[in-house]
Formats: structure tokens, C-alpha cells, sequence
């Protein structure tokens, strides 16, 4: 889903768009699985109950599942969607939530330092966190983020107006013209 273009200010374009990384699902697809594993296995032993409290026991199984999927699973997979990561050519914006909004904007000529971070684990999955030092109090974190290096680097070229900082393009010391000589001419070359 793209960012909104009346969100934006005039000339100002999308870097990067992202939500956080889809690790942060794996423990509510885990509880999604166990808990409808448990529904089912529950519901079966159920209907082997006598008279009514079949249907009783039933109809309880099945809203205590209802609302440990709702916990458990759907509200962090809305939570994880609504969550947006953006980095423009003026700014960096982070929203969240759904029912209650919160946000940020950090132009970009505000920050002072990026950095990232990322343990084995999220090396594995290939995201990490994100540290913006601005001129605010304390750094700002921003977890989960896909590909996390990619977005370091961005953000880096794009506060320093610098197209060619960290980029495998950029040109090398055997691509440099030679300093013209200093001073003088040596003796033996004048005419």
C-alpha cells in the first residue's frame, strides 16, 4: 500500500515504504494454531458429553477460541498492517494504529546520526532496529524494520544530499584525475 500522495508535500517523494517485518507474526500464527488445535480437540471431546451440556460446553469452546483469535492473532496482524515506516526526500514519518493514530515526522535536516542494530536472529530474517538520533531528547527506535542496512544507508544519503556515500557505484580511487603539479616546473622540462 503506497503512502498516500496528498499526504505529501510538493516534490517530496516516497523512498521507502514499509511495515514492520513479518517476525513479528510468527508468535500470533503460533497462538492461531494452537488455539484452533485446542478448539477442535476440545469440541470433540464435547460431543461425547451428555444431554445439554454437550451444546453448553461447545458453544463456551468455541467463543473462548473466538476471543483468543481475536487477542492473539488478528489484533497484532491489524497492528502489524497499520504500522507504516516511510522515509521521503524531506522526512522520515512512523504511524501506527488503528483506533487511536500515533505519529512522527523528523524532517530529514534534523537528524544528527543513524544507526542500526540487528542480533543473529534478525540478521536470519534480515531486518533489525533503527536508531535516529534528531535533536530531540533521546534517540528514537524503530524495530522490526525490513532490511535494515538498506534503510540505513538511504536515510544516510538522503540527510547528507551525498548520491554516492556507501553506494557500490561510486567512483574509486583509480578513477580520480591526478593533482596538476605544484610550483614550478622541474629544470630539465623547460624550454
Amino acid at each position: 500500500m503506497a503512502y498516500p500522495d496528498d499526504l505529501l508535500s510538493q516534490n517530496e517523494r516516497v523512498v521507502v515504504h514499509s511495515h514492520p517485518h513479518f517476525k513479528m507474526l510468527i508468535f500470533p500464527f503460533l497462538a492461531f494454531v494452537i488455539t484452533v488445535g485446542a478448539a477442535v480437540w476440545l469440541l470433540i471431546v464435547a460431543k461425547d458429553f451428555a444431554g445439554p451440556w454437550n451444546n453448553v460446553t461447545m458453544i463456551a469452546v468455541a467463543v473462548v477460541a473466538l476471543i483468543f483469535v481475536v487477542w492473539l492473532f488478528l489484533a497484532p496482524l491489524v497492528r502489524w498492517r497499520t504500522t507504516h515506516f516511510i522515509v521521503t526526500t524531506d522526512r522520515l514519518i512512523a504511524r501506527e494504529g488503528v483506533l487511536k493514530r500515533t505519529g512522527i515526522d523528523i524532517p530529514l535536516s534534523r537528524i544528527n546520526s543513524v544507526q542500526f542494530e540487528h542480533g543473529l536472529l534478525d540478521r536470519i530474517f534480515g531486518c533489525g532496529t533503527l536508531i535516529i538520533e534528531s535533536a530531540s531528547d533521546e534517540p528514537l527506535r524503530f524495530d522490526d524494520i525490513p532490511h535494515v542496512e538498506h534503510v540505513h544507508t538511504v536515510i544516510y544519503r538522503e540527510v547528507n544530499d551525498n548520491p554516492y556515500d556507501d553506494y557500490h557505484g561510486a567512483p574509486g580511487p583509480q578513477d580520480t584525475e591526478p593533482l596538476p603539479p605544484r610550483g614550478r616546473e622541474p629544470r630539465g622540462r623547460r624550454r
